[in-house]
């Protein structure tokens, strides 16, 4: 059985590629990428003469069947995307469950992702956050979709944009989540990489004033307002809410907060979890 790498590239900075990145696309038998004539860009930029055999989501479920045949034959492989870390919005997650099916030894060789190159940047503090890729393209649609995620109790949202449809978004984030905190990053890694940080309008009189607005690809982070309804007076505690479904339900502390979880999301799993300490000490 041969082995598949999974292998992450540059996002834009070509010096940002990894020593073991380069090993293994050296010396596997192939490589997997989805357009050869960038991947040819990089591999001769790197001095490494491989083959290439393209690999992207018009043609992934057939390649994948060609692509386990080899691996189980003894070849290694590479996968490699445009930029950054493949499976992640970008193809290749077909053939890495194919290979698991199939006993085949799957190793990812870590490097450059937007996502996170971003998340590290943003200046916001980070526990946990939500990541939503590219966003759907019709206007409608997408204000449906932003109403959803507005709804969960995740403070910090990220999603992936085209330069030509950057503004669109932005109006819409700005229309149905009132106006949040984003940080914007554009052609993140490379010589003219571009952050804006602030309150989405203003951000968005930022991106019309600048003219080279719609070249790159762009990293949208979003910190969503911060609910009132759970400052209003008339709101249960979530020691109260705990103390309810006990009596009601007559369950387990551990239960109520599975209970209280999934049936009133005004507070989170873990603020209900923190009520169950106090009340522990009460009771």
């Amino acid at each position: 059985m041969g082995i598949l790498y999974v292998v992450a590239t540059p996002i834009g900075n070509k010096d940002d590629i990894s020593k073991r990145a380069i090993e293994v696309l050296e010396n596997v038998d192939l490589i997997l990428c989805e357009d050869t004539r960038n991947s040819s860009n990089l591999l001769n930029l790197l001095n490494i003469k491989n083959k290439l055999v393209s690999y992207h989501k018009f043609n992934e479920v057939e390649r994948s069947k060609e692509a386990l045949k080899l691996l189980q034959n003894g070849q290694n492989i590479a996968i490699i995307t445009d930029a950054g870390t493949p499976c992640i919005s970008d193809p290749g997650s077909i053939l890495v469950n194919e290979c698991l099916k199939n006993n085949i030894l799957v190793y990812s060789i870590p490097g450059p992702n937007a996502l996170i190159t971003a998340l590290s940047s943003s200046g916001l503090t980070i526990s946990n956050f939500a990541f939503y890729g590219f966003l759907e393209r019709k206007n409608n649609s997408q204000k449906e979709h932003l109403k959803l995620i507005n709804d969960n109790d995740i403070e910090i949202v990220v999603f992936y944009e085209s330069p030509k449809r950057v503004i669109d978004t932005l109006k819409n984030i700005l229309e149905v989540m009132d106006n949040p905190y984003v940080v914007i990053l554009n052609d993140l890694t490379k010589k003219f990489e571009r952050k804006y940080y602030g309150k989405t309008k203003e951000v968005l009189e930022k991106l019309f004033n600048n003219q080279n607005a719609s070249l790159g690809e762009y990293v949208i982070i979003v910190s969503k307002n911060k609910k009132n309804i759970k400052e209003e007076n008339n709101i249960l505690t979530p020691e109260a809410i705990l103390v309810d479904i006990l009596v009601k339900e007559k369950c387990t502390l551990k239960d109520a907060i599975k209970i209280a979880s999934q049936n009133n999301k005004i507070y989170s799993k873990n603020e209900y979890y923190n009520a169950s300490l106090n009340l522990k000490r009460i009771l």
